[in-house]
């Protein structure tokens, strides 16, 4: 059954959702809209066709509609639970991951979308483009200019750490 399968693949779909938005909120809505707009539109999905590029288009399309009904960013704090780790033993791991999310979060929407897709969810490169709808020689550049602006920024951050 269908709602079986997608149901499956929610994990996967709440990491590709974070890794878009950054914000657990924004990333839960993300979801619910792709398993409406998923369910709803069943008959849209092709049987012996991957699923999970199936879903990940909706969710990168559901979060383009989203970015462009809003007129204006808020401003992106940490969340609260991310507080609770400070003084752990893993408080260096920690702030090297918000680092690298916070990096992440200062790229353009083009180069989260493939780091989203590739380094963080795994998906290889030919599916990653046609989740895209992009050809893979623009999602492997488009990966190079991410990678190298994340090594920028990170590099960036790094030096202002006293």
């Amino acid at each position: 059954m269908l709602a079986d399968e997608i149901a499956a693949l929610l994990p996967r779909m709440r990491r590709f959702a974070r890794a878009l938005t950054y914000h657990r909120e924004d990333a839960d809505d993300l979801v619910q809209i792709a398993m409406e707009r998923a369910l709803g539109r069943s008959e849209q999905w092709e049987p012996g066709t991957r699923l999970d590029s199936w879903l990940f288009r909706i969710i990168k399309n559901a979060w383009i509609d989203e970015v462009r009904s809003r007129t204006r960013r808020a401003e992106l704090f940490a969340p609260e639970e991310e507080g609770e780790h400070v003084g752990d033993d893993t408080a260096q791991a920690h702030q090297q991951r918000l680092a690298i999310q916070k990096a992440i979060s200062l790229l353009s929407e083009e180069h989260r979308l493939v780091v989203g897709l590739v380094l963080v969810d795994g998906l290889p490169y030919k599916e990653a483009a046609d989740v895209l709808e992009i050809p893979v020689g623009t999602l492997t550049s488009r990966l190079a200019r991410a990678r190298e602006a994340l090594q920028q920024l990170l590099s960036d951050q790094t030096r202002r750490t006293p």
